[in-house]
C-alpha cells in the first residue's frame, strides 16, 4: 500500500489546464523523482500536495484516508514539508528564527525559549555540515546557496514523513549537494519518502528510485529508475529525442571587450579579452567572484581599480544603464528579483528595457507592443495563455524566456548570460543553447557563467576559471574537462599567480 496516492488530480487557471486526471503513487522510505518541462505541471502538483493550491477535481489519499490539505499549516500538521526552488526565508530574521518559522520551542508560559531555540537549530546545522553559519546569524549576510540549505534546514525541522524538493541543489555547491545527497538518504532509511523534483538527469540516476514523468499537465508514466535511460526520460518528457549538434564556432579576431586588471569587493585582478561572436565561459564554485565580476562590468557594483574597453575604447561605466547604451546587456543569476517585474504582463516586461521600439512620437503604442511580444513569444516558444498574462503566473522556464526575450529585443554587443538555464528542463535548455548560438552566429559576444561544467563544455569556445576571486586557469575548448575545471575551481591547482 503506498503512503501517498494521489488519484485523478486536475487543475486549471484561466486560459490554461495545468494539470489533467494525475495519478501518482508515492511509497515510504522511497526517493520519487518528477521530471517535465517547464510548464509541465509540476510546481502546481506540489502546491497542492504542500497546501497552498486546491484542486479542481481529484483526491489525495495519505495513510489510507483521504485528506483535505488548505494550508500549509495543514500540510505540515499530516507530514508534508516542501523546499521550494524560489526561497520563502525572511532576510531580516535570524537563522534560528528562519528554520523555526512556525514551531518556535515555547516554555511553559508560552514563551519563545530562545536557548532551546539556538540550540535545536545548531543542532539542524550540524547535521547539514554547515560549521560556517550560527544560528544568531542575520539571513541577508549569507550567500544564495547557504540560505538554500537554511530552506532544507527548515523543513527538515518539521520532522516530516514526506519531504518535496524542488530543485534544491540549483544554487548550492557540489559539496553541499553531497551532504544533501546523504541526508536524502538517511531520511530514506528512517522511512521517510522524498519526492524529488529535478532536471538534472544525472542528479535523478544517482539518488532516485523511481521516476515519473508529466507532459503538459499529464500523467506519462512512472519508471524504476535501475529500468530506464536518459533518452527514454527526455523522449517522454519533450515528445521528441533531442537531437545533439555539431559544435561550430562563430568565433572572430575583432576584440570587443577587454577588461585589465578590474578588481571589486569580491574579486581582484580580472584581466581578460572577449572576442566578436565568442562564447567565453566563466567557470567556478559558487561565491568565487563570477557573478560579481559581471555585476562591476554592468556598473551594478562598484569598480575599485581597473579599466574596461569597448571596441578599442576605454569606457567608465558607473550605472547599468550606461552599460545598456553601450551595447552591453546582462541576464541575471536572480530572474526574480533582478530581471523581472512580477506583476507587470510578458508584453510589458518584454518591452521594459526598449521602450523606444513601441513608442511613436513620444508615446508608447499599445498594438506594437504586443505585436513585438506576440514575435518573441512565438520565436522563443514562451507557453503563456496571452501576452497579457503576469509573469509570475509563467513557469520558471518561462520567465527565463521573457527575460532572454527582452534583452534579445535590445540588440546588444555583449549578451553577459548568469546561470542562463537555472531551473530550466532539458527541452528549454535546448532551445536556449540554440538562440545563444544564433546570437553568436550575427556577431553578439557573450560571456557566459554557469554552474554546470556539462553546460560550459558544450557551448563555450574558451573557458576561464575563477577561485577566490581570482582567475586561476585560462582553458581552451580542447584542453578543458569537468576534472581539469574543478581542480582550478576549487584551488589544487592554479595556472595563474
Amino acid at each position: 500500500m503506498p503512503r501517498l496516492h494521489i488519484k485523478n488530480i486536475s487543475k486549471s487557471f484561466p486560459g490554461v489546464k495545468a494539470l489533467v486526471q494525475v495519478s501518482l503513487d508515492i511509497k515510504k522510505g522511497e526517493v520519487h523523482a518528477i521530471c517535465g518541462e517547464n510548464g509541465a505541471g509540476k510546481s502546481t502538483l506540489m502546491n497542492i500536495l504542500s497546501g497552498n493550491l486546491q484542486a479542481d477535481e481529484g483526491a489525495i489519499i495519505l495513510n489510507n484516508e483521504e485528506v483535505k490539505i488548505n494550508s500549509q499549516l495543514e500540510a505540515q500538521s499530516l507530514g508534508i514539508s516542501i523546499v521550494y526552488q524560489e526561497r520563502s526565508l525572511v532576510e531580516s530574521l535570524s537563522v534560528a528564527e528562519n528554520i523555526f518559522t512556525t514551531n518556535k520551542p515555547r516554555n511553559r508560559w508560552g514563551i519563545i525559549d530562545y536557548r532551546k531555540l539556538y540550540q535545536e537549530t545548531q543542532s539542524l546545522l550540524d547535521r547539514l555540515q554547515l560549521s560556517d553559519i550560527r544560528p544568531k546569524m542575520q539571513l541577508e549576510h549569507l550567500s544564495a546557496a547557504k540560505q538554500q540549505m537554511v530552506e532544507i534546514a527548515k523543513a527538515l525541522s518539521q520532522n516530516p514523513r514526506i519531504l518535496i524538493l524542488d530543485e534544491p541543489t540549483a544554487s548550492i555547491t557540489e559539496t553541499e549537494t553531497h551532504i544533501l545527497f546523504r541526508i536524502i538518504q538517511d531520511l530514506k532509511a528512517d522511512g521517510v519518502s522524498v519526492i524529488y523534483i529535478s532536471h538534472r538527469m544525472r542528479e535523478i540516476f544517482e539518488i532516485a528510485d523511481q521516476v515519473t514523468v508529466l507532459k503538459d499537465g499529464k500523467y506519462q508514466g512512472t519508471m524504476d529508475v535501475n529500468a530506464t535511460d536518459v533518452d527514454e526520460i527526455i523522449r517522454l518528457m519533450v515528445g521528441r529525442k533531442l537531437v545533439k549538434q555539431d559544435y561550430l564556432s562563430d568565433e572572430q579576431d575583432e576584440i570587443v571587450m577587454e577588461v585589465k586588471e578590474l578588481s571589486s569587493y569580491r574579486f581582484r585582478g580580472v584581466s581578460f579579452k572577449l572576442k566578436k561572436g565568442e562564447i567565453l565561459a566563466l567557470a567556478g564554485l559558487v561565491g568565487a567572484g563570477r557573478t560579481e565580476v559581471a555585476r562591476t562590468i554592468m556598473g551594478a557594483d562598484p569598480l575599485l581599480s581597473g579599466e574596461i574597453m569597448l571596441e578599442g575604447s576605454k569606457v567608465k561605466i558607473n550605472h547599468p544603464r550606461t552599460a545598456t547604451n553601450l551595447g552591453i546587456g546582462y541576464l541575471p543569476e536572480e530572474r526574480k528579483s533582478n530581471g523581472l517585474f512580477l506583476d507587470m504582463s510578458v508584453e510589458d516586461n518584454i518591452i521594459a528595457a526598449c521602450l523606444s521600439h513601441a513608442a511613436e512620437n513620444g508615446f508608447i503604442q499599445p498594438a506594437r507592443v504586443k505585436k513585438i511580444a506576440q514575435e518573441l513569444v512565438q520565436k522563443l516558444r514562451i507557453i503563456t495563455p496571452s501576452t497579457r498574462q503576469k509573469v509570475n503566473n509563467l513557469s520558471g522556464g518561462n520567465q527565463q524566456k521573457v527575460v532572454l526575450a527582452k534583452w534579445l529585443l535590445r540588440q546588444p554587443k555583449v549578451f553577459m548570460v548568469d546561470e542562463p538555464t537555472h531551473g530550466v528542463d532539458v527541452g528549454a535548455k535546448a532551445e536556449i543553447y540554440s538562440i545563444l548560438k544564433e546570437l553568436t552566429h550575427q556577431g553578439v559576444s557573450i560571456l557566459l557563467i554557469s554552474s554546470e561544467l556539462p553546460e560550459v563544455l558544450a557551448i563555450s569556445d574558451r573557458i576561464l576559471v575563477m577561485w577566490n576571486g581570482q582567475i586561476t586557469a585560462e582553458l581552451s575548448r580542447d584542453e578543458a574537462s569537468e576534472e581539469e575545471i574543478m581542480h582550478y575551481a576549487s584551488g589544487t591547482k592554479i595556472m595563474f599567480t
